[in-house]
């Protein structure tokens, strides 16, 4: 049924810069959250699938789909809420970003497509050194969304960066909430990348340990 109604609304769908101000890590931003959660009333019904023609349920699963890639579990509010924040957000989060992209690099490529407000670099929450995400504000909706549909999966330091829409930065949204320190993704990985610092942060410190308990028993 889905595919039938995904070629139905791709066929049917519509393609539809001021001052900026910049801020460095460790400065207060000025992104805002999206706090326009709206609770469910009887007074305001829900319409029942089966009044939803064809098209308009191709559309909702397609626009779910496509908001949801990245979703902070830290969000306080209902999926209804959350995805609506994401329809109206100005907020974008960025991730696999090398440690070693500045902000500056960040800037000038999300400049290219619109007027920035603000740039957050993920830090490592224990050293505070950048540690593989972003968070990119622009002035209005229509610039982030050519952000994401041009600037999703550009290079950037031999990577491919990753931008979804983000439901709005909070303090304290731009520390990794790794054990070590940093992301998550980098704990354990178990392969060498030079971007990211190498094999994961535990991993390495648990073949340390054994190596070390190794040279002992030697």
């Amino acid at each position: 049924f889905f595919e039938g109604a995904r070629r139905n609304a791709q066929g049917h769908a519509k393609h539809t810069k001021g001052t900026h101000k910049r801020i460095g890590a460790l400065s207060r931003p000025s992104t805002r959250p999206c706090h326009r959660l709206r609770a469910y009333t009887p007074s305001q019904p829900r319409p029942h699938p089966g009044r939803l023609s064809t098209l308009a349920m191709a559309r909702l699963f397609l626009d779910q789909e496509a908001l949801t890639q990245y979703k902070d579990r830290k969000f306080l509010g209902s999926l209804d809420d959350y995805l609506e924040c994401l329809r109206t957000s100005t907020t974008l989060y960025v991730g696999n970003v090398s440690f070693f992209t500045t902000e500056e690099q960040i800037w000038e490529i999300f400049r290219k497509v619109g007027v920035v407000r603000t740039i957050v670099m993920g830090l490592d929450k224990n050293v505070l050194t950048p540690c593989g995400f972003c968070f990119v504000e622009f002035h209005n909706r229509g610039d982030a969304e050519r952000a994401v549909k041009y600037l999703n999966g550009t290079k950037l330091d031999d990577r491919e960066i990753r931008i979804d829409f983000d439901w709005g930065f909070e303090d304290g949204r731009q520390f990794g909430r790794g054990k070590s320190g940093g992301q998550v993704r980098d704990e354990y990985r178990t392969f060498f990348d030079e971007g990211r610092g190498g094999y994961g942060k535990l991993l390495k410190a648990e073949l340390d340990n054994l190596a070390a308990g190794a040279e002992d028993k030697g």
